[in-house]
C-alpha cells in the first residue's frame, strides 16, 4: 500500500526530530507530501482542577506566546526536512482531538506519532498515540522513541 498524504504530530521535545525523520524518509520513499504539526495544551487542561479564573486574561497572554514559540519551533524543524511552509501546522487544544481534526482536513493517509512504550505490557502505546489511532479511518505509525544517550 502505498502513501500519498502524511502527517506527523510531534510534540518538540528532543525526541520530534527522530519522529519527523522516521516520517519524511517515510514520504520521502513513497513520493507523498508531508505535512508536520504539533498541539499546544490550553493552560486550563495543564492545571486541570484549579481555579483558573483569576489568571484568565495572563493565561490567554501565555497560550498565545506558547504558540507563538511552537510556530516557531516547529517551523525550524520542518524546515530542515523540506516540509513546506503551508503544510505545518499548530494546533491548541487536546493533542488527539487535534491531530485527528487536521489529518481530517488535509486529508492524510498516514499520520505518523512518536511513542514511548514504556508504560507497561498493557499500554504499548501513549495515551496520545492511542486516542489518534482509534479515532481516525487512515492508517497511524508510531515510531518508537528511542531514549536520548546523555553520557
Amino acid at each position: 500500500m502505498g502513501y500519498s498524504n502524511i502527517l506527523v504530530a510531534v510534540d518538540l521535545t528532543e525526541e520530534a526530530d527522530e519522529v519527523i525523520a522516521a516520517a519524511a524518509g517515510l514520504a520521502k520513499e513513497q513520493g507523498a507530501k508531508l505535512s508536520a504539526m504539533t498541539v499546544v495544551k490550553p493552560l486550563a487542561r495543564v492545571y486541570g482542577g484549579l481555579d483558573m479564573a483569576p489568571v484568565t486574561s495572563g493565561a490567554v497572554a501565555f497560550e498565545k506566546e506558547a504558540i507563538e514559540q511552537a510556530k516557531k519551533q516547529l517551523a525550524e524543524l520542518a524546515s530542515v526536512y523540506k516540509v513546506e511552509a503551508g503544510d505545518v501546522h499548530v494546533a491548541l487544544g487536546h493533542p488527539a482531538t487535534e491531530v485527528r481534526n487536521v489529518a481530517e482536513e488535509q486529508k492524510v493517509d498516514l499520520i505518523v506519532i512518536g511513542t514511548h512504550g514504556r508504560h507497561g505490557l498493557g499500554l504499548l502505546l501513549g495515551s496520545t498515540a492511542n486516542a489518534v489511532l482509534h479515532g481516525v479511518p487512515c492508517d497511524v505509525l508510531a515510531v518508537k522513541i528511542h531514549p536520548m544517550n546523555v553520557s
